[in-house]
């Protein structure tokens, strides 16, 4: 290198015996070798050093000095006079040599430190890619880089840009939405400066995301002290997320170390994450939690996901809520435990007036009901439970139990093992005054559900067509009165068509019921029948074992053998 063939030059004193030289070491590893008179004449450390033993052997004391190979020649072509070149990647370890080798301005005047500290007020702390630059290289040399103050000055560099103009953090995740896209009055909305996109060269070619978590962790714990907006802040963990989680792919091939780190990022980012309704999207913290599961973070950083995302759940989708069992004794293929704790923490944090969110998670949970009923291992405790929390959230509304329906009747399919009672428990939670017409008609056909729902859904269809039939000929009525016809129906016609439609659907229902009607009657007085029979034979002394005679009339005789 150019700085090794300066070192070396003609000029310098051929080395002998007599010479004061020390080798300075990495790894154990002959980097550069610096007399030892100009270095003392630089630095302080060596100097006291020497003044109490000149023949001290300084490879040792110099062991443990925070540089590199560059660092070392840059140190070693200062003391023999030749010029450096300072840099936004090497300016900060060659501050944390001058400080370990105490190159002051005290010991000597214009001295390295000095002129190190210079270089990095005038050309690191303005510029947002600098600062960025010279955090990432300072990640070897951290405690001296702290001790020397160059952390904190670099953060605080990054935040006083990010106050001005927060962009460079990233777009809040609002800014990817329609509706926001469309109002061109909202201030919160980002436009970028297209004079600064096509003039600025330090444009955001630098990012946070390319920082370690070690340094990237107390940058954004600064910012959320020092009233950062919280959405830019959100935007950029989730980048930060996706570049250093999501872009890995978990599983048992994965090393110890890298387990151990991928946590460590978990855990820490959901501490960072602001605890603001919506500054994320459900499906970023839903897999957030499907990471800190497999990766067995601490429970604190489980239960802050579970409980941000209880604050947003009507956000969510049902692929959402699709969280995988985890472990080798899964009894279910999904974690339902999970998301009733979700719910659990959606309904405690639900405060508004406004009915739809409740109905909008019921719907939801109607709709995952439906995706795991199919699984074989699903317990009807289970799907019980968590229909209960969906009836719960509708009480009131003027929602429909189509969902609930739907999901039962899957399950019924996937287990034909359920007896009456099992399959009766399971349909508690369906009310069938809340049924659609259409789902009346599928369920009175339906020789999955038992007897007993079966006629109460006949009964509350036969309900319903019988109200609808007066309204609609009150409807042609008022039609063929006034001149607003279609504001009731489209013509008499199809009114009429429809209450014939009606009626026939009517006369169909009253068969129905009156032939379950009679097959009940008949399975009940068989059974009567049947027992009086029984009781009968019981008070005659009649054998009812199927081992023995069924004549009780007949005593049998004692047979001797011959």
């Amino acid at each position: 290198m150019a700085a090794r063939k300066g070192i070396e030059c003609p000029n310098r004193r051929p080395r002998s015996k007599l010479t004061s030289e020390v080798q300075l070491h990495l790894s154990g590893s002959l980097l550069i070798t610096v007399d030892k008179e100009l270095l003392a004449q630089k630095s302080a450390k060596i100097a006291k050093v020497l003044h109490k033993s000149p023949h001290e052997d300084l490879s040792l004391i110099l062991r443990d000095i925070p540089a590199d190979q560059e660092s070392l020649e840059i140190l070693a072509r200062f003391c023999h006079g030749f010029d450096i070149s300072l840099s936004t990647e090497n300016v900060t370890r060659i501050a944390c040599v001058a400080q370990y080798l105490e190159m002051t301005d005290t010991h000597c005047p214009n001295n390295l430190l000095s002129k190190a500290l210079l270089f990095f007020e005038h050309q690191i702390l303005p510029s947002w890619n600098n600062s960025i630059k010279a955090l990432k290289t300072a990640e070897n040399v951290l405690q001296q880089a702290l001790e020397l103050g160059l952390i904190d000055y670099s953060v605080e560099s990054i935040i006083s840009k990010v106050i001005d103009d927060p962009c460079l953090l990233g777009e809040p995740i609002k800014n990817f939405s329609s509706e926001d896209d469309s109002d061109e009055n909202n201030e919160n909305v980002y436009r970028p400066n297209a004079r600064r996109k096509l003039f600025d060269l330090d444009w955001k070619s630098e990012d946070l995301t390319t920082l370690s978590l070690k340094l990237y962790a107390p940058t954004i714990h600064a910012m959320n002290q020092r009233n950062v907006p919280e959405a830019y802040v959100a935007a950029n963990i989730c980048q930060y997320a996706k570049t250093w989680i999501f872009s890995e792919k978990i599983g048992d091939d994965m090393t110890l170390y890298k387990t151990n780190s991928q946590r460590e990022i978990v855990e820490a980012l959901e501490r960072l994450l602001p605890d603001q309704r919506g500054v994320v999207t459900c499906t970023f913290l839903f897999e957030m939690l499907q990471f800190a599961m497999a990766l067995d973070a601490n429970p604190e950083c489980k239960n802050g996901l579970e409980i941000r995302i209880g604050k947003q759940l009507e956000q969510a989708s049902v692929k959402d809520l699709l969280i995988p069992s985890q472990g080798y004794a899964k009894d279910e293929q999904y974690d339902t435990e999970c998301v009733r704790r979700i719910l659990k923490n959606f309904y405690c944090n639900y405060t508004g007036p406004d009915p739809s969110g409740l109905i909008s998670v019921a719907e939801l949970i109607d709709e995952f009901l439906a995706e795991i009923s199919s699984d074989i291992d699903l317990k009807t405790t289970t799907f019980i439970a968590i229909a209960d929390m969906s009836v719960a959230a509708s009480t009131g509304t003027h929602r429909t139990s189509d969902g609930i329906y739907r999901a039962i009747d899957i399950y019924l399919d996937k287990h034909r093992h359920l007896t009456e009672l099992e399959r009766e428990e399971l349909c508690r939670v369906l009310d069938c005054n809340k049924m659609s017409m259409e789902a009346c008609e599928h369920a009175a056909q339906n020789e999955r559900l038992p007897l007993r729902v079966v006629m109460q859904v006949l009964f509350v269809g036969q309900l319903k067509i019988k109200e609808t039939i007066p309204k609609e000929v009150q409807l042609l009525k008022m039609g063929e009165e006034g001149d607003d016809v279609a504001r009731f129906s489209s013509s008499g016609e199809e009114v009429r068509a429809e209450i014939v439609k009606m009626g026939s659907k009517v006369m169909q229902l009253e068969k129905e019921c009156n032939v379950m009607r009679r097959e009940i009657q008949r399975g009940e007085r068989k059974r009567e029948k049947m027992s009086m029979w029984k009781e009968m034979k019981r008070k005659l002394g009649c054998v009812t074992s199927i081992h023995e005679s069924s004549n009780c009339h007949v005593k049998k005789k004692k047979v001797h053998p011959r």
